[in-house]
């Protein structure tokens, strides 16, 4: 069982390493992302410095990579002949380890993303209706609000709520609240700066905020952007 999990763990890290952002940015726009908007990797930060279209394959490409280690700890956990319960703890080890490795990537530096797209994807994968479930709830308030890390803030802890009372239903493995509540733990601290924003009114909205870190004076103006206007 052991060694299911943690190769499960090192398979998800070295996968959740993979900053689609930091590649698409420069594809797109030659830049690095971490030097423009908030510093992140993750897709909403490439919609701010590299339009709405890159933003949505790094969406994309960000829940694969969440949804990847999940069949890769269940896959380990039959080859381990060990039960359902047990492969669900080498999913989940393998979905925390791949949301540690978007936060703390070590083929960037230690300088990731935020896990929101990520951790979304390995709960998708973990139980598809209860994920699906809170898309809705997503679309209001970034409908509402037109500000994405409020999305992220709120979604976080109703996930771990989510699977904890699926888990107490004996509907979903409690491997899975565990990952929940981790992932939520980690999603709302890398959300520290955007709370205290969103507190003080100075919370960029969709499309704003793409200015080059120290240098407020210089925005990104995005293709896209710049069409609408």
């Amino acid at each position: 069982m052991w060694w299911a999990i943690v190769v499960s763990a090192l398979i998800g890290y070295a996968l959740g390493s993979v900053q689609f952002g930091i590649i698409v940015g420069r594809i797109t726009r030659g830049v690095d992302i971490r030097d423009y908007g908030s510093g992140a990797t993750g897709a909403t930060n490439v919609i701010r410095t590299s339009g709405a279209k890159a933003g949505v394959l790094v969406i994309i490409l960000d829940i694969a990579k969440g949804i990847a280690p999940v069949y890769i700890g269940i896959a380990l956990g039959h080859a381990a002949s060990i039960d359902h319960d047990a492969r669900a703890w080498a999913a989940a080890a393998g979905a925390f380890a791949a949301v540690c490795g978007h936060v703390w990537p070590i083929w960037a530096g230690f300088r990731g993303g935020k896990a929101v797209a990520s951790g979304f994807g390995a709960a998708l994968a973990m139980n598809p209706l209860a994920a699906v479930a809170l898309i809705p709830i997503a679309a209001i308030v970034v409908a509402g609000t037109r500000t994405m890390s409020l999305m992220s803030i709120t979604m976080a802890p109703a996930m771990a709520v989510l699977f904890m009372v699926l888990a107490a239903l004996g509907i979903s493995p409690w491997a899975y609240a565990a990952y929940a509540t981790g992932a939520s733990a980690i999603i709302l601290y890398k959300h520290r700066p955007n709370i205290s924003r969103l507190l003080a009114g100075t919370e960029p909205r969709i499309g704003r905020g793409g200015e080059k870190r120290g240098d407020v004076a210089a925005p990104v103006v995005r293709e896209e952007t710049a069409a609408r206007r």
